[in-house]
Order: C-alpha cells, then sequence, then structure tokens
C-alpha cells in the first residue's frame, strides 16, 4: 500500500463551487419556506417557494386559477367550514389567507410540504382510505387534482374524495376524463378552464357537484 491509497478522493475547484451553490439555493430555499410560515408572509404563494417536481407529476396552476377556486371554495362554505385539499397545494396559502375559521388541511404525497404542520396530511393516493378515521366525512368541501392522468389514479382518488366529503366536491383534472368523474363522482364538467404557469399538453377541465360557474361571476 503506499502512501496515494490513503489519501481522500478531492473535488475538483468547479465541482465544489458548484456543490457550495447549490447547498447555498437550498439554503435560501428554507429560509424562503420557513418566513413564509412562521411570519405569516402571505404575499409569497407556494408557486414561488416550492418547484414542481415532474417526477411527481407536479404542475402548479397560474394565480389566476388559484384565485378562482379560492373564490369558488370560500362562497360554498361556511366561515367555519372544512376544506380538504387531495393532491393540489398551490391552492393552500391563497385558501389560508382568506379562510376565517376555516379549518384547509392537505393531503399530500411531497413531503415537503409538512412544513405546514398539522395541516399536512401524508397522502399516497395507492393507499386511499390511509387517511385518518375521524376525518370520515368530515368536509364541506373536497378539492382534488389527481396526479396522473389515468383510470386507476382518478378511481382511487375517488375513494379518498367519497370518504373525506360531506357534500360539496371539486375536480380538477384533464378534460378525457369527463366521462368517468361523471361516472364515479355525479359531477359536471364547469365553464371555468383551470391553467397551469406551465402549459399541459392535455386539455384541463374542473368539475363540480354543484354549479362552480355561478360562484364565480
Amino acid at each position: 500500500m503506499t502512501d496515494s491509497d490513503d489519501e481522500i478522493p478531492q473535488l475538483s475547484e468547479s465541482t465544489m463551487a458548484a456543490l457550495q451553490e447549490f447547498y447555498a439555493e437550498r439554503q435560501q430555499r428554507e429560509e424562503q419556506i420557513s418566513k413564509t410560515i412562521i411570519d405569516g408572509d402571505n404575499e409569497t404563494s407556494d408557486n414561488n417557494v416550492f418547484d414542481e417536481d415532474w417526477q411527481l407529476s407536479q404542475f402548479w396552476y397560474d394565480d389566476e386559477t388559484v384565485n378562482t377556486i379560492t373564490t369558488a371554495a370560500l362562497s360554498i362554505t361556511n366561515n367555519d367550514g372544512k376544506i380538504a385539499l387531495i393532491s393540489c397545494p398551490t391552492l393552500y396559502r391563497a385558501l389560508k389567507k382568506d379562510a376565517g375559521n376555516r379549518t384547509i388541511k392537505i393531503f399530500e404525497y411531497d413531503q415537503r410540504f409538512s412544513v405546514y404542520g398539522s395541516d399536512f396530511i401524508p397522502y399516497d393516493y395507492n393507499f386511499p382510505l390511509h387517511v385518518p378515521e375521524e376525518m370520515s366525512s368530515d368536509f364541506d368541501l373536497v378539492i382534488a387534482d389527481p396526479p396522473f392522468l389515468s383510470e386507476e389514479c382518478l378511481t382511487k382518488t375517488t375513494e379518498t374524495i367519497k370518504f373525506l366529503s360531506k357534500k360539496n366536491i371539486v375536480l380538477c383534472t384533464g378534460a378525457l376524463m369527463a366521462d368517468l368523474a361523471e361516472k364515479l363522482l355525479n359531477v359536471k364538467k364547469c365553464d371555468f378552464q383551470p391553467h397551469h404557469k406551465n402549459n399541459l399538453a392535455n386539455e384541463f377541465s374542473c368539475f363540480a357537484n354543484f354549479d362552480f360557474d355561478a360562484l364565480i361571476k
């Protein structure tokens, strides 16, 4: 064994600089998230705090869509009502900002959103009923955006929606899922069309079991 065999491999200057830049950016983002949560910085949206993770099929709504759905959600629920968000985390902050005494819970696979504390419920659509039993029929409004455009994903997410829902449902998903959505949840396509920060190849639609469009006029 030579002296050189005992030497610890050293990173190149360029690799070291890139690594330091990565950690600095991550620290800055974590500090921004903490400020958003702790200081109540409601001017900062989730769109600006959390990057989309395309491996999780995450595509954030644009601001107009967030504001429109928030308007409808607050209109259809009482001040002490309960709203569940399934796989649509970018609605959380806008709803929380004007929620009043409403309870807002976010059911989400992405652990980054655990920064929302007790409002965050770990959720995997593959296990649709792995949610707190005491939340059965507990929510006045359930808003869901299944992450994948597949019959399996919508069918399993529907189990969660039905378990949580007391009455009103909003579903945002691809237009091609219209027939299945109506069959599973008795929802109708709305005139309102959701949009994303980054345009999707598939046409996207909003469905509801109440007159959603009347609430946003």
